[in-house]
């Protein structure tokens, strides 16, 4: 069992920039591919960025690419989002979540855990 709790959403204007960061429980955060997801008010949740369990591998949803980064720190068991240039279109509630197996995935029912959420808004 993994329990993850994100933080670090809130209010900011857009062109700002805001860090999300997810903690896991456990002793085998390490294991796991670690996915941002996110789901805006009547819309479906959908991939935002995933890195991979060795820390060697990252991808992107098209709509973030060049303006957000992933990264972890396995030794903390926390999986950051680094978000830049904010629009107002990336209001949403931001999840992570936890996918073990080989592969990487952008694909919302192969994960295993996910955190409750963290609300961000952005301002136009």
């Amino acid at each position: 069992q993994v329990q993850l709790v994100e933080s670090g959403g809130g209010l900011v204007q857009a062109g700002g920039s805001l860090r999300l960061s997810c903690t896991a429980s456990g002793r085998t955060f390490s294991t796991y591919h670690m996915g941002w997801f996110r789901q805006a008010p009547g819309k479906e949740r959908v991939f935002v960025a995933v890195i991979s369990r060795n820390i060697d591998e990252t991808d992107y949803a098209d709509s973030v690419k060049g303006r957000f980064t992933i990264s972890r720190d396995n030794a903390k068991n926390t999986v950051y989002l680094q978000m830049n240039s904010l629009k107002p279109e990336d209001t949403a509630v931001y999840y992570c979540a936890a996918k073990s197996g080989p592969f990487m995935s952008p694909i919302t029912y192969r994960y295993d855990y996910w955190g409750q959420g963290t609300q961000v808004t952005v301002s136009s």
